[in-house]
């Protein structure tokens, strides 16, 4: 019989392992937990991931398996992949005007996120009492991110009336292809 390959933990059953590492709970508990802290925020996990009627609690064995795949490289030394550099990369070849939208509405959606994301601070440290806690160094990161960001595409904005196609040969001849 050949023997079964282990697949490693996905980010979701990580979280999950992870909350039911501070207690054990029952899956409509811990879809509310996760809702609470905006789990689904910064990690994918969706509702029907967590199992609603049975009381989840972890083991040793899951409580290792969690430290374990907690030392993977590539927590750090992975890219993300936002949506908004893809269509950045494509929008050469939008409608006219669109671009300048799209660029008003990721600047609207970067304002709203920053002001719930400070919210999300406020309350964290509420909760927490202090400023040295995973949770608020990560959402200080993703407010310092949004930030970075909506400074950046305010100076786009400025900009955009200089766009212009790429000026190499081999590709100004054919932008449009």
């Amino acid at each position: 019989m050949p023997a079964v390959k282990k697949r490693p933990l996905t980010t979701p059953d990580l979280v999950l392992l992870s909350l039911l590492a501070e207690r054990p709970m029952h899956g409509y508990q811990a879809n509310l937990e996760l809702e609470r802290r905006q789990v689904r925020d910064w990690a994918g996990v969706s509702r029907p991931q967590v199992y609603y009627s049975r009381v989840f609690s972890t083991t040793a064995r899951g409580r290792t398996a969690l430290a374990d795949a907690l030392e993977r490289q590539e927590w750090a030394t992975e890219r993300d992949r936002p949506p908004f550099l893809t269509w950045l990369a494509l929008s050469w070849q939008a409608r006219p005007g669109i671009f300048q939208q799209q660029l008003r509405r990721r600047q609207d959606f970067l304002e709203k996120e920053l002001a719930r994301e400070e919210a999300t601070l406020k309350g964290i440290r509420n909760e927490t009492g202090h400023r040295y806690h995973e949770a608020v160094w990560m959402v200080r990161l993703a407010i310092d991110q949004l930030r970075t960001e909506l400074r950046w595409a305010r100076n786009l904005s400025r900009e955009v009336h200089r766009r212009a196609p790429a000026r190499h040969p081999k590709y100004a001849s054919d932008e449009r292809g």
